[in-house]
């Protein structure tokens, strides 16, 4: 759930079960879907504009300033989109970034197919995993609670003090349902 970052030894990643009201479940829900559609939009643009490039032969982009664009846009026409938090919707833009850059970098170097990081696919809402990712700004540990953004509070079960202050959280749900 946290990643920190310790003296000389990089990054430590610690890992703990959170305690959910109901409130907070359906909370956690509802910015899943939020995230899974903003993944799949991206996904759409993607394929979209590499349509457009083959049919004209342009050499049009998707990256992250593009992706950003249609966020805003879509958060601005949607009232659904933007009642969560636009901190974990950005952080898909840039999740899909580096899946997608991680694709086309396979595909330039010419790896073998069983080597190369596929192209980013659709997220489907019962077969993929439920999986939040916060920055500093999106998160906030207080009286022992984490405080997400979009007015979110569970109550991690603290099995270890952390050596310091998380830079990332990552709020997931397992195979069991569990987050």
């Amino acid at each position: 759930m946290t990643e920190v970052a310790t003296q000389d030894a990089g990054h430590a990643r610690y890992t703990f079960r959170v305690r959910l009201s109901s409130t907070a479940r359906c909370l956690l829900e509802a910015e899943w879907d939020r995230c899974r559609w903003v993944w799949n939009e991206s996904v759409a643009k993607s394929k979209q504009v590499y349509r457009h490039n083959k049919a004209t032969g342009e050499k049009r982009t998707c990256g992250p300033a593009q992706l950003d664009k249609m966020l805003t846009e879509a958060r601005r026409r949607t009232p659904w989109l933007a009642e969560g938090s636009s901190v974990a919707q950005q952080q898909v833009i840039r999740d899909f970034g580096k899946s997608r850059a991680k694709a086309l970098k396979d595909i330039k170097d010419r790896l073998p197919m069983r080597q190369r990081a596929g192209m980013p696919r659709w997220k489907k809402k019962r077969e993929a995993a439920a999986s939040l990712n916060y920055t500093k700004r999106g998160f906030r540990l207080k009286d022992g609670r984490l405080h997400l953004a979009g007015g979110i509070v569970v109550r991690p079960v603290w099995s270890r003090e952390l050596p310091a202050a998380p830079s990332s959280v990552r709020v997931y749900r397992d195979a069991v349902g569990h987050w």
